[in-house]
């Protein structure tokens, strides 16, 4: 590639190969699980290809055409700065190590790296998403609780948001790690300020800190609205303080979407705003391009003037929707049992009679409530589909998640029983048929959940994990990761080691309290599941068969952690509803719960072109992002 000025060509350079060792018949094969190794052996294995090709970063100077690799095995990676010598240089080696157990990211000591001479100069250790400023003049990083800027001529440091009166970092991040910020929305033209997001407004701030202007006036927070900057020149680098900006808007307590026109010296104009999800696609010749949907409304394309004065449907993509009983989606507004306020989404029939009592499934993963104007095909996949199940008479709640690091199956209680009964004290839900489902971390908390509670008359859990302490010490496959990092770090959110708190990892593990359960159950837990481990599912399904509860656990041979193949899909999504309509409908038993199907050898042919890979989106899309 070419540097931006042309002066320079970049490319990578490899040392030569290591010719392979004659193989040998009587050659063992075996792995060392080394306890120095950087990486554990799965980790390696899943690199492999990328580790054996890996090429450093060389740089071409054309003026006087002389050549110099910037990048070896002890700096592996450098990013050079858009203009001038100087590029980023990071040794990640005393860090690999703790990738997957201590920590899930991997940070690395920062080097300043002279493109010419090749000299490193130490800059700041143990750091990881450090950014170069569009000029090449500065070096912005966020430490978790800030963001910093680096002044690379004088080597000086900046706290840019440490001493203003509001958070810069997540502020609804509930995982025991270093906590995200809310963003960036860009530089403005000579590295003159930057633009930084707080969770509603936008501030623009000196790279030297020595001012900082809340350039959207308050309004978002004003209004509990999310502003943010929207490129519409996707060539554009920087942003030019003299012209107006689009900003992207999302109220938090309604979810209506809009837009918003930004003037640096006039502040925020509201554009257009509405119960609704507006996404802006693209901009040209003074008209934008949109996607607009709700859960009721296919996304169809949009035109709009540059005011959003006049706005133009283009597409009528479904015409055959109409001919649909489809949904209506709802906020729903609750408290947690210790008093948060939360939301939720509740689905009802188009066809919903206030007179009449539904039954009910309730949907979870963590928070949710931000999918209220998703639009939801009706497909099959490895979860319930809201769009099909409330088209067949069924109310949907999907409640939004808080919690408590230590206490994660006690915090979805928390969160979930609390919403049922709000929606119950509407008058609309048969408390005798409401079941719950969720898949992989949903699929965890429903396993939970059946044993602390009754009010589920039917449950389904995907991939779940049931024994933590188990699945503390996995390897998840896909990646060759340790699972540790998970329970200590992120979604599992125990906090700490196995001996530092084995009471939270047996009271978080529904495997220990299987006696308790009194909810069908069925389960879907694949032989290949490359996220959770394939045991996990058997565990729980072994000690519920032993017990005599109604448990069903299905293995679809050779698929991962969600179904991929259409055939599976189709297969497990009605075998889902039957078990649900059974019991949440009075439906009758179809023949796989009342008699159970024997092994059959599964056939060796091949799938057919096309059917090898279909949506496993469930209800949310969570797991596909994830």
């Amino acid at each position: 590639s070419w540097s931006r000025d042309g002066n320079r060509l970049y490319f990578g350079m490899v040392p030569p190969p290591i010719p392979a060792a004659k193989s040998s018949a009587e050659r063992a094969a075996v792995e060392l699980w080394h306890y120095r190794d950087d990486y554990i052996q799965p980790m390696q294995k899943v690199r492999y290809s990328q580790t054996t090709n890996k090429t450093y970063r060389t740089v071409f100077h054309l003026a006087d055409r002389s050549c110099r690799q910037l990048a070896d095995e002890t700096m592996q990676e450098v990013t050079e700065a858009p203009t001038g010598d100087l590029a980023l240089g990071s040794d990640d080696r005393a860090y690999r190590r703790l990738v997957g157990s201590v920590e899930l990211t991997l940070h690395a000591d920062l080097f300043l790296v002279n493109q010419k001479t090749g000299e490193r100069k130490p800059l700041i250790k143990k750091q990881n998403g450090v950014m170069w400023s569009p000029g090449g003049n500065y070096l912005l990083r966020w430490d978790g609780k800030a963001w910093h800027c680096f002044q690379v001529a004088t080597g000086k440091s900046f706290n840019l948001t440490g001493k203003l009166n509001v958070s810069f970092a997540n502020d609804l991040y509930d995982m025991p790690s270093t906590v995200p910020p809310y963003g960036l929305g860009g530089w403005t033209d000579g590295d003159e300020s930057v633009l930084i997001y707080d969770r509603f407004d936008i501030w623009r701030i000196k790279p030297d800190g020595s001012e900082a202007i809340n350039v959207t006036a308050g309004i978002g927070r004003k209004n509990s609205t999310s502003l943010r900057v929207v490129t519409l020149d996707p060539k554009s680098r920087t942003i030019d303080p003299t012209k107006t900006v689009l900003l992207r808007a999302e109220n938090e307590k309604t979810r209506d979407t809009g837009f918003y026109s930004l003037s640096f010296k006039d502040g925020p104009r509201l554009l257009i705003m509405g119960a609704k999800s507006y996404d802006l696609l693209t901009y040209k010749n003074g008209r934008h391009l949109l996607r607009v949907s709700t859960f009721y409304d296919y996304p169809d394309l949009y035109s709009a003037d540059a005011e959003f004065r006049e706005v133009r449907r283009l597409t009528d993509t479904n015409p055959q929707k109409k001919d649909l009983i489809w949904g209506r989606a709802e906020l729903l507004r609750y408290k947690s049992a210790d008093g948060l306020p939360l939301e939720g989404i509740l689905l009802k029939p188009e066809n919903f009679d206030p007179k009449k009592q539904y039954p009910m499934i309730v949907y979870i993963y963590e928070r949710l409530s931000q999918n209220l104007h998703r639009f939801v095909d009706p497909r099959p996949g490895t979860s319930i589909n809201p769009s099909y199940y409330v088209s067949n008479g069924y109310l949907v709640l999907m409640p939004d998640i808080a919690y408590t690091v230590g206490y994660p199956g006690q915090s979805a209680q928390k969160c979930i029983l609390p919403a049922i009964d709000k929606v119950v004290d509407m008058g609309c839900v048969d408390e005798k048929a409401i079941g719950i489902q969720g898949h992989s971390w949903g699929g965890y908390q429903t396993a939970y959940l059946i044993t602390q509670t009754t009010r589920f008359k039917a449950a389904s859990a995907g991939a779940p994990v049931t024994n933590m302490t188990s699945a503390y010490g996995g390897i998840r496959w896909g990646t060759g990761l340790p699972r540790q990092f998970q329970y200590e770090k992120t979604q599992s959110r125990i906090g700490g080691t196995l001996w530092e708190y084995p009471t939270r990892f047996l009271e978080n593990s529904p495997l220990f309290m299987a006696d308790r359960v009194k909810t069908p159950l069925i389960m879907l837990h694949n032989d290949r599941d490359e996220a959770v481990p394939w045991q996990e599912g058997i565990q729980y399904y072994l000690a519920l068969r032993r017990l005599d509860k109604e448990v069903y656990l299905f293995n679809y041979v050779g698929e991962g952690h969600g179904l991929t193949q259409r055939k599976n899909q189709m297969d497990y999504t009605i075998r889902m509803q039957q078990f649900f309509d059974h019991h949440l409908k009075g439906a009758a038993k179809p023949a796989w719960m009342a008699k159970g199907e024997p092994y059959v050898p599964p056939p060796m042919t091949s799938p057919q072109r096309g059917e090898e890979r279909g949506s496993s989106a469930g209800a949310s899309g969570e797991e596909e992002q994830r």
